[in-house]
């Protein structure tokens, strides 16, 4: 039995588990992230780069339904050099501003221990702060820009300027009208002020108000929160579903109460920060796997399960597997189907953080489960956020009826929180209930739709016009690669100019050489605003430059989306 737990997957692909190919002898890089991942048996691109040479591939028994194409290319040694070379450099420069600060050479913006505290223990660490002030600040303007309407498609923004290097603000009284929205998670665009969803919230105001001031265990339960409940159940496809009234909390305040001391939890490197202060206020024992690689995965779970907890090596209370459906910095999906099977092996449990793939995945919307065609019944704790897909707040969990009844008096979230305002139930009630086609209508099977075409036609075109974008060709997060310091704001900025609203991401949210571009696609774009938004993209790329792809995809506009993408080696 030992021997059959620590047996290597590599040597299973007669088993249909799993199976490595390396092309020309080269073998997978140690941390599992390929250049191109095709998990499915599907013909191979006619031409590969040096870079992208590796291939993993999934040889698994039908455990996969669809081909599972992602993306990674590897950074290029110039631009990785120029990139430390510019943070080197910004780092130098900013021991020199605060060496001007120290010696009230250059005015000192930040806040400071007074005088008569210095003997104190400091409550501000300015060595910790060196980042914010010295680097953040400078390009502070490309966040927490207001808006003053609804984040659809389109938005408007509050203009403002800024006369210290971003340490204040002004605002200047204008607005800057039908801004194009690429940064807001408006996956099939019912964050809006008109329509079904938009007049049943108003409608409920009128009846039952906008607070609750209860709690669900006290006089907060509305019939609205049941109603709710059961059909989040019915749409997961799950035996019941509680509903909460913060996303973040639903995972932090949830994972304390399943999981506790003598328990262990594997985690994905890449797990978003509700998922990783739930682990770590749970007080269990935390092992990182690399990001979605199933075989860091499976050796992990097989040193657990052989040598047990330390010290005493009696065996795990619980195992539990914390993953998410869509990884919202890298684009990337998760591996389901094989991380199931790894589940069912070791006997361990799933927990499934849907925020960003609930509604926005599967032919029905239903999330990463559906996309892969799964049973739900597979995934013990099937957790989602309303935020994104359903335009509203809150978060949910889904599972078996006795997993929600001990939450409902276990959690912290259920027990002390305020229950959900009666508008915001009622907004995800009927965009719930328009994705299913309760409604009796099909709009919402049209704008998941929608999304999965706008989604793929998006990424073709950013990969044709030469740019480095990361993640799944599915997923409507789409990373493009700005790498150095220097181009994240300068990219914000210039795109703003041109009436575009995007979202940069740096270090420390991302490893220090892979500052990004975030673009979240909507079901609310249509065809001319992506069309006008990647035209300006290509405008101020070619400005920044910032197209660093070293393969070129043959531009065919007329080539559906299912087919084979074709490569031609660069000049470059």
């Amino acid at each position: 039995m030992l021997l059959s737990m620590t047996e290597s997957s590599e040597n299973k692909s007669a088993n249909g588990e799993v199976c490595h190919r390396a092309i020309n002898g080269i073998k997978p890089r140690k941390n599992g992230l390929v250049k191109n991942s095709y998990l499915h048996q599907q013909e191979q691109p006619k031409y590969c780069y040096p870079e992208e040479k590796v291939r993993h591939i999934a040889c698994n028994g039908g455990l996969y339904n669809r081909p599972f194409n992602e993306t990674f290319e590897e950074t290029p040694m110039l631009v990785a050099v120029l990139t430390y070379m510019g943070y080197g450099i910004l780092t130098i420069f900013g021991y020199l501003r605060d060496f001007l600060r120290e010696w009230k050479i250059e005015k000192c913006h930040i806040a400071r221990e007074r005088e008569e505290q210095k003997d104190f223990v400091p409550l501000y660490q300015d060595f910790e702060n060196f980042y914010t002030r010295n680097l953040y600040m400078r390009i502070r303007d490309s966040w927490n820009r207001p808006i003053c309407s609804v984040p659809g498609a389109k938005m408007d923004l509050v203009e403002r300027v800024s006369h210290d290097y971003n340490w204040t603000f002004e605002y200047t009284g204008k607005v800057l009208k039908d801004v194009i929205n690429l940064g807001s998670y408006n996956y099939l665009g019912f964050a809006e002020n008109t329509g079904v969803c938009a007049e049943a919230a108003a409608e409920l105001t009128k009846k039952y108000g906008v607070g609750v001031s209860s709690t669900r265990q006290e006089m907060g339960n509305l019939d609205k929160h049941e109603e709710l409940e059961k059909l989040i159940a019915k749409f997961l496809g799950v035996e019941s579903a509680m509903a909460f009234g913060m996303g973040f909390a639903t995972n932090s305040m949830n994972i304390p109460a399943l999981v506790g001391k003598g328990c262990l939890i594997l985690s994905d490197e890449l797990n978003h920060a509700s998922l990783v202060l739930g682990a770590r206020l749970s007080r269990s024992t935390i092992r990182v796997f690399k990001h979605n690689n199933i075989q860091s995965l499976e050796k992990l779970l097989r040193d657990a399960i052989v040598h047990g907890q330390p010290r005493t090596h009696r065996p795990w209370k619980k195992i539990l597997i914390l993953v998410e459906g869509i990884y919202s910095m890298e684009g990337s999906i998760v591996q389901l189907p094989e991380i199931v099977a790894l589940k069912k092996k070791y006997k361990a449990y799933l927990y499934l953080d849907e925020a960003h793939s609930i509604g926005a995945l599967g032919p029905n919307g239903r999330g990463v489960v559906d996309y892969f065609g799964l049973d739900p019944r597979d995934v013990d704790v099937m957790m989602g956020t309303f935020t994104k897909s359903f335009g509203s707040a809150g978060g949910y969990i889904g599972g078996k009826k006795e997993l929600i009844d001990y939450l409902r008096t276990h959690s912290h979230s259920a027990v002390y929180a305020t229950s959900m305002s009666p508008p915001v139930v009622e907004q995800i009630i009927a965009s719930m209930k328009c994705i299913m086609g309760e409604d009796g209508t099909t709009i919402g099977r049209e704008r998941v739709r929608q999304l999965a075409e706008n989604t793929t036609y998006f990424r073709r075109r950013l990969q044709e016009m030469g740019f480095i974008t990361y993640g799944n060709s599915d997923s409507p997060v789409v990373p493009m690669m700005l790498y150095m310091p220097a181009k994240i704001g300068a990219f914000g900025r210039e795109m703003l100019k041109r009436n575009i609203g995007v979202v940069v991401v740096g270090f420390p949210a991302t490893p220090i050489i892979e500052s990004r571009a975030r673009f979240c696609i909507s079901a609310a774009h249509t065809k001319e605003m992506l069309d006008m938004a990647l035209s300006v993209i290509s405008e101020v790329g070619d400005l920044l430059h910032v197209k660093y792809s070293r393969r070129r995809i043959l531009p065919s506009l007329d080539r559906s989306f299912d087919e084979e993408t074709t490569y031609e080696e660069s000049e470059d």
